[in-house]
């Protein structure tokens, strides 16, 4: 197996949502231990939320609305929370025995008008090439309109499955997948989405919950890349090829 595979690992699976800056070490661990086993089989990018670490500080200094020399001082304190649980998740990784280094897109991405127009490719073809295995996230990052705003993790993972020919994308959440009633919906596409309650998230997040990651996903699948939703226990199912238990969106 040679083909790229890049996995989303959620902000509600990297962190407590429910307590603003506080790492959930213990489940990144167990992410870490799933990933593992797969490391070298095949090129591997690894992407993060940032969950409670950067969306409070961002929504604080109203990162968002754009960003002037009045509310600068937010670009720093923004970035700085979510490099530390950037830093978390690279040391559980290697830990776990993978070559895993931090790329940060406020230094290697940037934005216009809210969208990515570069990140970093260039960078992560030689990393790749050396057996390593990046690992970006939810970060703060200058635009040419705005000043700066905010990429999410959400928004990282099609840009780079298109930009370097991803073979597969994984995206792991602390639930099954997509949810409808409680269940699972094993499929969705442009056809049947506006049938879906896609909800919303019911704590901080400024990149738009659930219908953020879907509208974003669906942008991917118009490439003609599907991408996979699961729950993190998971992963190893996943990059094993195995049956995943949770929704595939496609055309």
């Amino acid at each position: 197996m040679n083909e790229l595979v890049i996995i989303k690992l959620g902000g509600s699976i990297v962190t407590k949502k429910s307590e603003d800056g506080v790492v959930d070490s213990a489940k990144i661990t167990l992410l870490a231990e799933q990933i593992a086993p797969f490391a070298g089989k095949f090129p591997l990018i690894i992407v993060h939320g940032a969950g409670s670490c950067g969306h409070p500080e961002a929504k604080a200094y109203d990162i968002p609305g754009g960003v002037t020399k009045a509310n600068a001082a937010g670009i720093y304190v923004t970035h700085t929370a979510v490099s530390a649980l950037n830093r978390s998740v690279v040391a559980s990784l290697r830990k776990a025995g993978m070559e895993a280094v931090s790329l940060h897109p406020f230094g290697c991405c940037l934005a216009e008008n809210g969208r990515l127009v570069s990140a970093g490719v260039s960078q992560i073809k030689e990393m790749l090439a050396l057996g390593l295995i990046p690992v970006l996230h939810g970060d703060v990052v200058m635009d040419t309109k705005r000043g700066a705003c905010i990429i999410s993790g959400d928004q990282i993972v099609p840009y780079l499955a298109v930009k370097l020919g991803a073979e597969r994308v994984g995206i792991a959440t602390d639930v099954g997948g997509v949810l409808a009633n409680g269940t699972v919906v094993p499929e969705i596409n442009r056809k049947n989405v506006g049938e879906i309650d896609l909800g919303g998230s019911s704590s901080t997040d400024i990149t738009g919950g659930m219908r953020g990651k879907i509208n974003e996903l669906l942008l991917l699948a118009d490439e003609g890349v599907d991408s996979h939703i699961f729950a993190a226990n998971r992963v190893g199912d996943f990059l094993a090829g195995h049956n995943y238990g949770g929704t595939l969106v496609k055309k």
